[in-house]
């Protein structure tokens, strides 16, 4: 996961292939065309990497210093960022004197400082404890929105992609099995992703009745489905997993439901859920089937 985010802005080069930011192949570009698009793409680390000898104001300050801005403009913007991440009272401060979390916020304006279109996470808060990582997500989250900023992450963690991901790619071995649009990807009989989002467990409920999966989102979410089912068919519906979060912004659902007798049988009931807006995975009688689910998706950067 590291290596192709490093392939992003060309810490890593690549043997084969292309890397398209904003439409530009950065392979293709001369070593002066490369250090001018790296402009337009910062990154944070797990590892905070900050220079111990220089306060946080210097240090959001250094990219921009390399790159020969005058020291007014570099102290201004610096200023400006610091107050963006919350940390213009911590600029005279030392790297020694700051929390994790304080510490992340510096290594993000920094990476802010030369007012990037993209912004790379590699891992930026698998170091953190659960507190600390929900205030850094949320940073994340509102720099994507102020700034328009494109924000690219690396996590092995699903609570982060619940939390700010609007679209996820999933690698396996060194390549991409799956990606998507998180609301079409959940959407997708059998997607891992969907699967890793929401875990309901193993079971599988008796033998001979009908298992099925349904995903729901957007308004879709606050209705009483369950109940609706078996009140129009008269039939008991057995919960055996269910799990509502928000994701993307928006909020959706699974949910593994155990319905009497076989697939034949329940055809009506599943016909009417499908009707209803719901994706429908049929799981138990040697079927799977695929309904389709709409919902409203805020077009976002990240």
């Amino acid at each position: 996961k590291s290596t192709l985010i490093r392939c992003v802005n060309l810490l890593e080069r690549p043997t084969s292939g292309s890397i398209l930011v904003d439409g530009q192949d950065l392979a293709k570009l001369s070593d002066g065309g490369l250090r001018a698009a790296r402009h337009g793409i910062g990154m944070i680390f797990q590892h905070f990497n900050l220079l111990a000898s220089r306060t946080v104001q210097q240090n959001v300050e250094f990219g921009l210093e390399i790159t020969g801005v005058a020291r007014a403009a570099r102290r201004g913007r610096a200023a400006e960022i610091l107050d963006l991440v919350g940390l213009a009272d911590r600029a005279s401060a030392f790297p020694s004197q700051l929390s994790g979390g304080q510490k992340q916020r510096v290594g993000i304006a920094r990476a802010l400082a030369g007012n990037p279109k993209v912004l790379l996470s590699d891992e930026a808060t698998s170091s953190l404890d659960p507190e600390t990582t929900d205030s850094i997500l949320e940073l994340v989250k509102d720099l994507n929105v102020q700034l328009g900023l494109t924000v690219l992450l690396i996590t092995h963690e699903m609570e982060v992609v619940k939390r700010i991901c609007h679209s996820a790619a999933l690698l396996e071995a060194g390549r991409i099995v799956e990606s998507g649009n998180i609301i079409d990807l959940l959407n997708t009989a059998g997607s891992k992703i969907s699967h890793a989002l929401f875990p309901l467990g193993e079971s599988m409920g008796a033998q001979g009745n009908t298992v099925i999966e349904i995903m729901y989102a957007g308004q879709l979410a606050e209705e009483p489905i369950v109940a609706k089912l078996s009140r129009e068919f008269g039939i008991d519906v057995n919960i055996l997993g269910a799990a509502v979060e928000v994701v993307g912004g928006t909020r959706v659902g699974r949910m593994r439901l155990e319905l009497p007798g076989n697939a034949d049988r329940n055809s009506a009931p599943i016909a009417r859920l499908r009707d209803s807006g719901l994706f429908v995975e049929v799981l138990s009688a040697g079927v799977l089937c695929a309904g389709s689910l709409s919902a409203e998706v805020r077009e976002s950067g990240a």
